[in-house]
């Protein structure tokens, strides 16, 4: 990722969500078991691949993704991402009773395994659902012709399952039984 120009903050949001979600070990950061990175440790690390960015940079690139994919520690010491992770963390999230009905935006290619298998983490600790069909609507077009599914998040919840809300407000759960999901009309 070395570069003369300067980068963009997407650019920068991309490569903090690889290392910050995915692999810190690119830079050789090391995160503690909650997901947090030491802040300096990290602007140094990052400078160390030929990536100039200062602390008032990174500031800014986390308080304007869009997303919110990312939070600071209370003395801004510490940086993580909200959620999202491939590698194994604790959130320290306490579960929490979800709306009766969430959302989550797939492609149509995705339709029949969804039917077949429920939603499945993958790669990721968890399932991610939204509360607003905006959203879903949003997820689903980045994987190619969207549709909206709902979620019974409440039949869910009251058969034992546990949710999560995530600093960004994802709703996260394990997984989505096929017959917890119904398509939209």
């Amino acid at each position: 990722m070395k570069s003369n120009k300067p980068l963009s903050d997407k650019r920068i949001s991309k490569f903090l969500s690889l290392v910050l979600r995915h692999a810190p070990e690119r830079i050789d950061l090391k995160l503690d078991e909650a997901g947090w990175a030491n802040v300096e440790e990290l602007l140094k690390k990052i400078a160390s691949k030929g990536i100039k960015i200062d602390f008032d940079r990174l500031e800014h690139v986390v308080a304007t993704n869009d997303k919110k994919r990312y939070a600071f520690n209370e003395d801004q010491t510490k940086i993580r991402a909200s959620q999202g992770h491939s590698i194994e963390i604790d959130l320290q999230l306490t579960p929490q009773q979800p709306p009766e009905i969430l959302y989550h935006g797939t492609a149509t290619k995705n339709l029949t395994s969804i039917f077949e298998k429920g939603l499945i983490k993958g790669s990721r600790q968890h399932v991610h659902l939204s509360e607003d069909k905006e959203t879903a609507l949003r997820v689903g077009q980045r994987h190619g012709k969207p549709i909206i599914l709902n979620i019974l998040a409440g039949k869910m919840h009251e058969a034992g399952i546990e949710f999560f809300l995530s600093e960004n407000k994802v709703w996260l759960t394990d997984s989505v039984d096929r017959t917890y999901i119904k398509q939209q009309d």
